[in-house]
């Protein structure tokens, strides 16, 4: 058997991995002309950090990113309004969350896979064909597959031919992210701190010695050219000193913009030899750092699945072991990001007393959940 995956981001290369460690045959197909080193970071947390170490990769990408012990959520002088102490989960897993760049993350990635990735194939349809599919490219390449896997993410057209009709919600917020050279205060340089402002947030966490991985988003109410890019000191004008100085450090050229957007969920993830995994899925919006880690844990549990099982009963197996904490972490952050975008500053105000308030064991009980991979 030779699976077909469809999409080389972090979901498919990690998927390809662990497939490639059970002996499986795969091949896998990138829409783009070439993989850049893309200017964001990402934060593995512990779910995704054990599936590296079950992989061999743990220890690579400690080596490459920056650990991460704390979280922070603060008003916009980086006054704490919530604490998330990850010193915990690291004791408990004997694994460290780790902040590293997205590109670094890809390099290491491709680095490890043995398959090489055929780019500029960029899918345009499906055809079943008798007990095959034909897969079609807009290069005019045409392939015959057994069995596919699409994780090629939000606008997936594997999944179009699953569900032709699903659902994509745009949350009416604009999103820039940057990574910057920038000489942290020793306080942050091992925590991520989020601060909430009035339909506004920062965040920001090291990725390496003197790399600062940024982020920032705002509420729209009709468009995102509502908000231009030069005016972003701006918005953040009444911020604390070190998030500004964050900003005016990143070169206009090097900052990504984009609106903010996620899968309505949906209780249908394979049809046949057909399977989705990652944002083709369950895209969510970033709110709770669970995106990428989410698509990792997708790889580790189908991997499982079809080493154990004929491909239909697999598929089967990995959408009722993964579906129910995929949605309830896409719901969860669909949640958290409206309330951290309140307008009105009574809310406001009882939102930050309530995260105030909220016990840390609250806290950690939710994070073991988010944190628990599942048991095969």
């Amino acid at each position: 058997m030779t699976i077909d995956i469809i999409g080389a981001g972090i979901g498919g290369l990690t998927t390809a991995i662990a497939l490639e460690q059970k002996g499986i045959n795969i091949r896998i197909f990138e829409g783009a002309e070439q993989i850049k080193p893309v200017g964001a970071g990402i934060i593995l947390a512990s779910n995704a950090m054990q599936v590296y170490e079950k992989l061999g990769l743990r220890k690579l990408i400690e080596e490459n990113g920056n650990p991460i012990s704390l979280m922070n959520i603060t008003n916009s002088n980086l006054k704490p309004l919530s604490k998330i102490d990850l010193s915990y989960f690291e004791q408990k897993h004997n694994i460290k969350n780790i902040a590293i760049h997205r590109g670094k993350l890809q390099q290491i990635l491709m680095e490890r896979l043995n398959t090489k990735i055929e780019l500029k194939h960029k899918l345009i349809s499906i055809d079943k064909k008798a007990n095959a599919y034909s897969l079609k490219f807009e290069n005019g390449k045409q392939i015959q597959s057994s069995t596919i896997l699409g994780a090629d993410g939000l606008n997936s057209i594997v999944r179009q031919n699953i569900l032709p009709n699903n659902s994509i919600r745009n949350a009416n917020q604009i999103c820039w992210r940057g990574i910057t050279d920038f000489n942290l205060p020793i306080k942050f340089r091992n925590e991520l701190n989020e601060a909430w402002g009035k339909s506004e947030r920062f965040g920001f966490v090291q990725i390496a010695e003197n790399k600062v991985y940024w982020y920032a988003l705002k509420s729209f109410k009709k468009n995102k050219n509502e908000f231009s890019i030069n005016n972003l000191e701006q918005y953040f004008i009444d911020y604390k000193s070190v998030i500004k100085d964050i900003i005016k450090s990143t070169k206009k050229e090097r900052i990504n913009t984009a609106e903010i957007s996620d899968l309505k969920p949906t209780s249908i993830w394979h049809k046949e030899n057909i399977c989705l995994i990652g944002d083709s899925a369950h895209a969510t919006t970033p709110n709770m750092g669970q995106g990428a880690c989410q698509a990792i844990e997708d790889a580790f549990v189908l991997s499982e699945c079809i080493d154990k099982y004929e491909i239909t009963k697999a598929f089967t197996e990995y959408q009722k072991l993964r579906l129910p904490k995929a949605h309830k972490i896409a719901k969860a952050s669909w949640l958290v990001g409206k309330m951290a975008h309140l307008n009105n500053p009574i809310l406001i105000s009882l939102r930050n007393q309530m995260l105030r308030l909220t016990p840390s064991s609250v806290n950690r009980k939710q994070n073991e959940q988010i944190f628990q991979l599942a048991d095969i």
